[in-house]
């Protein structure tokens, strides 16, 4: 049985490092079609039929115009990055993802239609604010078992993201973790956790959670990609500004993060 498992994800390996090299294909081609492809961010959410859908969630104010391409911060790298992620997804497991041209659904962090959904992601949290019903509904999602990933901030994006915590898990505690977490072995055995910077970007990539009543025995709740951008690797996987090293190990990493979430 163990080298049945091993062999499955030898096998699942080899198919991410061909899957990866064919969304890099064409890279001229496909940088063209991401300098022109219009962002709409009111495209309706896809209705809930029981297959895994990946869920961005939308906070704070309308802060259109900041940053690249004139998204606000949750949007960062939408839609390319799900919609590259579920394709690699699809081809190396068994969870036949939602697949639409959205990549997934955005949902506020107060909607009710949250709670269908096992895992829900997070970009640039150093942005994160949330009204006191926003608040409640998404710690009743965590305590209901959802789970989060919080991706790409880095520096002092570390205070307000800290501070968000607080409120939503107040007495809960992010403890870094180490590659030998469960999360980092739950499908693909990821051997290191030293990211080589895309872009001269500088601070150390680290991975923070924290457990259910801060017991390490007991679930993890969610995991913080700090000083990383994880989500930037998937959407530049196709247009070659990534090394298909460094984009492999951000599909393992997000392989990784849905299937401890579906099993714990």
């Amino acid at each position: 049985m163990r080298m049945g498992l091993a062999l499955t994800h030898r096998v699942a390996a080899a198919v991410l490092t061909t899957a990866a090299f064919a969304v890099a294909a064409s890279t001229m081609l496909a940088e063209e079609q991401w300098r022109r492809e219009p962002v709409s961010l009111d495209n309706p959410n896809a209705s809930y039929d029981g297959r895994f859908t990946f869920v961005r969630l939308q906070y704070g104010l309308d802060l259109s115009g900041f940053g690249r391409r004139g998204l606000p911060p949750w949007a960062h790298d939408y839609p390319r990055a799900e919609r590259n992620f579920m394709k690699i997804l699809d081809e190396v497991t068994s969870l036949t993802p939602f697949l639409g041209a959205t990549g997934g659904n955005i949902l506020r962090l107060g909607d009710p239609e949250l709670y269908k959904y096992p895992l829900a992601y997070m970009s640039e949290p150093g942005f994160w604010t949330m009204t006191e019903d926003e608040m409640l509904t998404l710690r009743h999602y965590i305590e209901k078992g959802g789970f989060l990933i919080f991706d790409d901030f880095r520096g002092q994006h570390w205070y307000n993201f800290e501070t968000q915590i607080n409120l939503l898990l107040p007495g809960a505690s992010l403890v870094e973790l180490d590659v030998s977490h469960p999360i980092f072995h739950s499908f693909f055995e990821i051997e290191s956790l030293d990211f080589v910077q895309f872009y001269r970007r500088g601070g150390r990539p680290s991975f923070y959670g924290i457990y259910e009543d801060n017991e390490p025995t007991k679930r993890l709740l969610l995991i913080a990609n700090y000083n990383n951008d994880i989500g930037e690797y998937w959407e530049y996987s196709d247009t070659g500004f990534t090394p298909i090293e460094l984009s492999n190990e951000a599909y393992k990493l997000g392989v990784n993060y849905i299937i401890y979430s579906m099993t714990h």
